[in-house]
């Protein structure tokens, strides 16, 4: 990808992630915030909406850290079984793995006296669905050899980037953050192929103006 398109990719994703968590910090903390438009107050309304951004922002920074450490784990698996079909194996058992342990040792380390573990099993449920349909669509538009993979990230890598907020298990930070991780996430995974399309493109423009101009030099006596 060239420097142009990675940073086009880069605060397209980053403005992403700052929008949403703006749109839905004020639904998901409505209770917090709904006194700030019962009263009309706009400066605090502004603050506050300035405020989610940044957070957005941050958690936008985390989901490209993890969508490019994940580029190289690829890689990297691919490189030690050399097969797909077993790196594709592997990725599943760790799949399975990471969401029994979200359910599981949440449920050990959080819920309460006679508490239900169908909240917890409802978002782990929740985090699969997502990334089996946007998996779907990434094989979809690629080829079905992606579809593990991008599972694999939406499913493993959006839990580990998700797991500072998961150990203070505080409801509001938990999905105030699950929303701009899974946009991004989703957003990173299905464009890419574009941006890598437009470097390309890019290169050969370049490529073919340097043998116009090679072209056009007069020749010496």
């Amino acid at each position: 990808m060239t420097i142009r398109n990675w940073l086009r990719f880069f605060f397209s994703t980053l403005f992403l992630g700052g929008i949403i968590t703006g749109i839905f910090g004020f639904l998901i903390r409505w209770s917090e915030f709904q006194p700030y438009f019962t009263e009309m107050n706009i400066g605090a309304i502004f603050s506050t909406f300035i405020w989610l951004v940044g957070v957005g922002f941050t958690f936008s920074v985390v989901s490209q850290v993890g969508f490019f450490a994940y580029l190289f784990i690829h890689q990297f698996g691919l490189g030690i079984f050399r097969s797909i079909s077993l790196w594709n194996a592997v990725q599943i058992v760790l799949i399975i793995i990471v969401l029994f342990d979200l359910v599981y040792l949440r449920f050990q380390s959080f819920a309460g006296k006679g508490e239900s573990i169908l909240p917890y099993i409802g978002l782990a449920i929740f985090i699969l669905i997502v990334g089996l349909v946007t998996a779907f669509f990434k094989a979809k538009a690629t080829s079905r050899t992606t579809f593990v993979s991008a599972l694999f990230f939406m499913v493993v890598i959006t839990i580990l980037e998700w797991l500072p907020v998961l150990k203070a298990n505080d409801e509001g930070w938990l999905f105030l953050v699950i929303f701009p991780l899974i946009s991004c996430n989703v957003y990173q995974l299905l464009v890419l192929p574009k941006y890598n399309r437009l470097s390309e493109e890019d290169r050969a423009r370049r490529l073919e103006a340097k043998k116009n101009m090679s072209g056009n030099k007069p020749v010496k006596s």
